[in-house]
């Protein structure tokens, strides 16, 4: 049975035409030096699954894909902080589907209590034209992160990532943009092999976030901003998804979404009303929703 949304029944898995081409790399590694800046594209597909699905669609990954370098065991933290400006219109950029948007947000993998000044993290441009979407980002410690998000201070760079750096100050400064909210996972990914190079799916559970205290190792109080008995799993190729795992997203009833985790946080913290597209609390009609609780 396909999970019922305020929208209306799922649409059917899109079309190679009809995927959103988006920007990734191998995500994961909490441990990476300050790099030049990288930019990837790929398609991507969402969908919702329950929870207590996640061993049944694990078993069958991992008989064709490898888990990614920090992939096993549990995954790792995925934390990241996004900026907008006070009448959220990168926000409602995206709830209106306007083909030209861009999204800031400071990305950090791994534990939040181990951050400190000198944790690397990444700054990470989110911009799409059309039905194509880059991300492009650099990585660097975290105080001069701030530095040049909060404190809009030209920072310390390679010479490649000059342009970029001069994008995001440009940006912040020009929109007067400041964090309004943050999000966390827990993610486990898997990556193709063979065949399959340059697949990669991920399964994030417990999403939570918070609207004040964006500290990537404050100790604030997070809630969850999607229920708890549901996860969202991602496939990401760089040409097409191949049947395979579409044909595992059918036997499993695996529901097409369009969710933003920014947009979500947003809506579940009362920053703007809830819209077609976010995911609620009680899910089924005539059940008890379930409770925002802390995370």
């Amino acid at each position: 049975m396909r999970l019922p949304f305020r929208r209306g029944a799922p649409p059917p898995p899109p079309t190679a035409a009809e995927e959103e081409a988006t920007v990734s790399e191998h995500e994961g590694h909490a441990l990476r030096a300050p790099s030049t800046l990288h930019a990837f594209n790929r398609y991507e597909i969402k969908y919702l699954l329950p929870s207590n699905e996640l061993p049944r669609l694990r078993d069958e990954l991992v008989k064709r894909l490898d888990f990614d370098a920090h992939g096993a065991n549990g995954g790792y933290g995925v934390w990241s902080t996004y900026y907008d400006t006070t009448d959220l219109k990168f926000y409602w950029e995206k709830i209106e589907g306007l083909k030209f948007r861009r999204k800031l947000r400071v990305r950090y993998y791994g534990d939040r209590f181990s951050v400190n000044d000198d944790t690397t993290v990444h700054i990470e441009i989110k911009q799409r034209v059309n039905r194509v979407t880059q991300k492009r980002r650099v990585a660097m410690p975290y105080h001069r992160a701030r530095d040049l998000c909060d404190g809009r201070q030209m920072v310390e760079h390679n010479p490649s990532e000059r342009a970029f750096l001069e994008e995001v100050l440009e940006l912040i400064e020009t929109l007067d943009l400041r964090p309004v909210a943050m999000t966390g996972y827990q993610r486990e990914a898997f990556v193709g092999r063979e065949s399959d190079t340059g697949l990669r799916v991920t399964m994030d559970h417990r999403l939570r976030g918070r609207d004040r205290d964006f500290h990537f190792g404050s100790d604030a109080e997070n809630r969850l901003i999607i229920p708890a008995k549901f996860s969202v799993i991602e496939f990401k190729a760089d040409e097409r998804v191949p049947y395979w795992l579409t044909d595992l997203a059918a036997q499993l009833n695996m529901s097409v979404v369009r969710v933003s985790k920014y947009c979500q946080s947003v809506e579940a913290f009362g920053g703007a009303p809830r819209s077609i597209f976010h995911i609620p609390d009680d899910l089924f009609a005539g059940k008890p929703a379930l409770s925002l609780s802390e995370a």
